[in-house]
C-alpha cells in the first residue's frame, strides 16, 4: 500500500485529490494540510512514501516543506501547483521534489505517477527520487 499525504490550502483540491488517490489502487490518502506548518508535522507523524504539495500556501509555503524535508530520507514529492507559479519548476528541482505539475492542465497524471510509484514499490524498488519531470 502506497502512503499518500495532501499539502494544499484549497479544500476543493484537496478533495479532488482524494477522489483522484482512492481511484488508484492499493494507494491511500493517511493524511492532509492547509498549510506548510500543518503539512510538516503531518509527515513527520504519517511517514507517508508519498506527498503531494502545492507552493503558495498560507503561513509556511511549500518551498520551506521541500527545505523541512531535506537530509530525512524525505517521501517522493510531486508538487502540484497553479500555471501561474511555473516559473518555480526548476527551485522545486532543486529543493528536492520529483515531480512539478499544473493543476489546470495536468491533474490527472498524478494518477500516473502514483501507479509507477506504487508498482515501483510492490516490486521491491525502494522509492526514490526519480527523474524530474
Amino acid at each position: 500500500m502506497l502512503k499518500v499525504f495532501i499539502a494544499d490550502d484549497s479544500d476543493a483540491v484537496r478533495e479532488r485529490l482524494h477522489e483522484l488517490v482512492s481511484d488508484v489502487e492499493d494507494v491511500t490518502v493517511i493524511g492532509e494540510a492547509s498549510d506548510g506548518g500543518q503539512a510538516l508535522e503531518g509527515i513527520e507523524d504519517f511517514r507517508p512514501d508519498v506527498v503531494i504539495l502545492d507552493i503558495r500556501m498560507p503561513q509556511t509555503n511549500g518551498f520551506d516543506v521541500l527545505e523541512g524535508l531535506q537530509g530525512r530520507g524525505s517521501p517522493t514529492v510531486i508538487v502540484l501547483t497553479a500555471f501561474a507559479y511555473r516559473q518555480y519548476r526548476e527551485k522545486c528541482l532543486e529543493a528536492g521534489a520529483s515531480y512539478f505539475f499544473d493543476k489546470a492542465a495536468e491533474f490527472e497524471r498524478i494518477a500516473v505517477v502514483l501507479e509507477e510509484l506504487r508498482s515501483q514499490a510492490e516490486g521491491g524498488t525502494p522509492l526514490c527520487r526519480l527523474a524530474f519531470r
